[in-house]
């Protein structure tokens, strides 16, 4: 994921979807919207399960020309014929998975709000860094990534970053100058349209 002159849109799955479904409801979204990658985070453990929905995505993603990670499963996005995976835990796996991978294969890295996190993972062989939440949330422990860590970034590191959690107009207006890519999910799957939401979203960006 080479960093875009314009942030461009990283589009995030519900933690569970219908799946006779869902896959309609994200083709909409990507036919009505530019979108880089698609990533597919469930909160099951079922192999099976997880299984079913990253087929079921990869098909309504790849007739697109649009690369599908899955969020930690290693072994998983090996098996099934994935673009890579997102990892939750920092830089810690992060040169372990490159490995497994290979070095086509797309290894994303969330850091929190940890700009050491951040420059570990990246030197370890992540191609992007992911910051948040930029907004406010009950999750956690309430600590947001700061505008100023991002701006820092985009200032000083060539790894893509990408701004995600709480995001809404304001947040997307003030990080597009210095962000390459919105993480943009729960933001949107809740409302009846998730077009027309995440349309609202990227009409900040200018």
């Amino acid at each position: 994921m080479d960093a875009p002159e314009q942030p461009q849109l990283y589009l995030i799955t519900p933690p569970t979807f219908d799946l006779a479904a869902f896959p309609d409801r994200m083709a909409r979204v990507l036919d009505g919207v530019e979108i880089a990658c698609i990533r597919l985070t469930l909160a099951s453990r079922d192999e099976d399960e997880i299984a079913r929905a990253a087929d079921a995505l990869r098909e309504v993603s790849h007739v697109r020309d649009i690369a599908l990670v899955i969020t930690d499963h290693v072994l998983l996005a090996q098996r099934l014929g994935l673009d890579g995976v997102h990892l939750s835990d920092a830089a810690r796996s992060v040169r372990a998975t490159r490995k497994t991978l290979g070095a086509d294969a797309i290894v994303g890295s969330f850091c929190g709000t940890s700009r050491h996190d951040g420059m570990t993972a990246g030197e370890a062989g992540a191609d992007y860094i992911s910051f948040g939440p930029v907004g406010a949330t009950a999750l956690g422990d309430g600590t947001m990534a700061e505008p100023e860590l991002f701006e820092w970034w985009s200032n000083m590191i060539e790894i893509p970053v990408v701004a995600e959690g709480g995001l809404t107009p304001e947040t997307v207006a003030a990080l597009a100058p210095m962000t390459d890519f919105f993480g943009v999910g729960d933001e949107i799957w809740g409302a009846d349209d998730p077009l027309a939401a995440l349309q609202g979203l990227t009409a900040a960006m200018g």
